[in-house]
């Protein structure tokens, strides 16, 4: 069910909050005395030489070379998730005792039928136990194999009113038939699992994030998944973004999320993680499991390479543009 109107009021204060310190603001120094690159500093300051949020300030930056795909071996992360997919985006399963809940469903319904359902396999689940495929954002690497899963199985696809707006639009390959809206602050729950879904706009205009239990060894652990992480190519949508990381950080605090999960996992450091639990060097521990602390810095860390990312704009003077990246380029349709 949608959030309450204090949730609306909250939503609206974080978003003013994070717009007054560019705005000439009063803290620190505002973004007219400060350069994009002093926040790309102060970004990699905090990250220290924490693989994770070093990855994050990587993948963050402007002009990203978007990485080649190749094959990754499907892998539980947990007892009761599973990623399948490749090296540049990933399905995440949730696998539970009435079904599974399928996060994102890869480019094409190809990928779907190659990658997607053989993976399940291998970790063995069983792909006919898809209930719902949930869609993060609107993009085709993401969407790609929903339909596929949905006639085969009978799954119910699901994603925000705005994004699947943003498919009728523009009418892409492989689009799903429109089926199920994600509401923000809506709860799913099948078998033992609950996820909440929040909207975090700004990667598109209706990006999902959302908070759900997993379980490794079979202790519990709150975990989150972030819906889309390259910045987008307007001005506008970065601070739609950014207020996005403000609130979504809370909503990670009062829930006690200590997993960090990604849906590109080469922009977390996700990809050598799951190496490390494939081949045993994390040890006992699972590297995804970084603590409450560590997953709110890596919001701060997310919090300010955007706020460098916008001050970019403005010294670049690319800040109205919507097709264009930060270097001219058309912006990349994915992550």
């Amino acid at each position: 069910m949608p959030l309450g109107q204090s949730g609306l009021s909250r939503r609206a204060l974080l978003g003013t909050a994070a717009l007054l310190p560019l705005a000439g603001g009063t803290a620190e120094a505002s973004a007219v005395t400060k350069r994009a690159q002093d926040y790309y500093d102060r970004a990699t300051r905090m990250a220290g030489r924490d693989p994770v949020l070093r990855a994050l300030v990587k993948a963050l930056m402007p002009d990203l070379a978007m990485p080649t795909a190749k094959p990754l071996r499907p892998l539980r992360i947990f007892d009761d998730v599973a990623v399948v997919g490749t090296t540049f985006v990933q399905a995440t399963a949730l696998l539970t005792s009435r079904g599974i809940i399928l996060i994102d469903a890869l480019g094409s319904p190809d990928d779907a039928e190659k990658i997607i359902i053989p993976g399940l396999r291998a970790v063995g689940a069983d792909p006919s136990a898809i209930k719902y495929v949930v869609l993060a954002h609107g993009h085709a690497d993401h969407f790609g194999g929903a339909q596929l899963i949905a006639d085969r199985y009978g799954a119910r696809v699901m994603m925000s009113r705005a994004d699947w707006d943003l498919v009728a639009a523009q009418r892409p390959a492989h689009a799903p038939k429109r089926d199920l809206e994600i509401a923000d602050g809506q709860r799913l729950t099948l078998g033992g699992t609950t996820v909440t879904f929040h909207h975090t706009p700004g990667h598109t205009p209706g990006t999902v994030s959302p908070i759900f239990p997993v379980r490794w060894k079979g202790r519990r652990h709150t975990a989150m998944l972030w819906g889309g992480t390259n910045p987008p190519a307007a001005t506008a949508d970065k601070r739609a973004y950014l207020s996005s990381v403000l609130a979504f950080a809370s909503a990670m605090r009062r829930a006690g999320v200590e997993v960090e999960l990604n849906n590109h996992g080469g922009a977390d450091h996700g990809l050598a993680r799951i190496e490390e639990l494939r081949d045993g060097t994390a040890g006992a521990g699972n590297p995804f499991v970084i603590g409450r602390s560590r997953t709110q810095r890596f919001m701060k860390v997310m919090e300010v390479m955007v706020r460098g990312r916008i001050v970019q704009d403005q010294e670049r003077g690319t800040g109205a543009g919507a097709a264009a990246g930060p270097s001219g380029r058309p912006a990349p349709r994915c992550c």
